[in-house]
Formats: structure tokens, C-alpha cells, sequence
């Protein structure tokens, strides 16, 4: 390609680029809705989401307190499991959003052992 075809090349990719953006921009008028994100399925979805973070520190706070009752440990059992609670949440928040892979569906072949799973 010589270099005079270069500017008209890319003013052509340009043309395509801005009638592939204007092709799948809403009309005037037109109700534009996010799949999944919108109105009271992204409502839910943030309820969702509070109550495993929430549900994680509750736990937690609960066992702390409980071991420092019967222990006698206050209030050291209540802060060590508030923040595993914590952690417990966002790892659960993360988990339900899809930013970390489930438990038991890792993307390696191997079984952690060096083995394969199918072994």
C-alpha cells in the first residue's frame, strides 16, 4: 500500500466506524432500556447484592459474639469474626456479580495437585 492510499483508507474506516455507531444509536424518541441494569431488575439486583454482603457480616458478628459469651474473650472473638464476616461478604458480593470464578469452577486442567480432574 503506498502512502497516498493511506489518508482516503482512513477516512473510508472513519465513514464505517460513524455509520456503525449511528446504526445502533436510538432514534428520536425511542425508549432506550440497559438489559439487566434498568428499572426494578437492577433494583433487585442491588438488593441482592447488600443482603450477601450484609448476611456476611451478620454471621460474622454473630459467632464473634457468641464465642466471646461463652469464652469469656470480649470483645476479641467479636472483632477477629467482624472481619471475617466482612471479607465473607465481599467475597460473596464478588462472587454473585461474576467478578471471581464459583468454587469448584476454576480454569485450570489441573486439580490443584498437579493431576487431572478427570483422573
Amino acid at each position: 500500500m503506498s502512502d497516498q492510499d493511506q489518508p482516503d483508507d482512513l477516512d473510508r474506516r472513519r465513514r464505517d466506524l460513524e455509520k456503525a455507531h449511528a446504526a445502533k444509536r436510538p432514534k428520536v424518541g425511542e425508549r432506550v432500556e440497559d438489559a439487566g441494569a434498568g428499572g426494578l431488575e437492577g433494583f433487585g439486583r442491588a438488593l441482592r447484592l447488600s443482603s450477601e454482603f450484609l448476611g456476611g457480616v451478620a454471621v460474622g458478628v454473630a459467632i464473634g459474639w457468641f464465642i466471646d459469651k461463652v469464652a469469656g474473650t470480649s470483645p476479641w472473638g467479636l472483632i477477629v469474626f467482624l472481619l471475617l464476616g466482612f471479607a465473607a461478604g465481599v467475597l460473596n458480593v464478588m462472587r454473585s456479580a461474576g467478578l471471581i470464578a464459583q468454587p469448584g469452577q476454576g480454569s485450570s486442567k489441573t486439580n490443584g495437585l498437579g493431576g487431572n480432574r478427570n483422573e
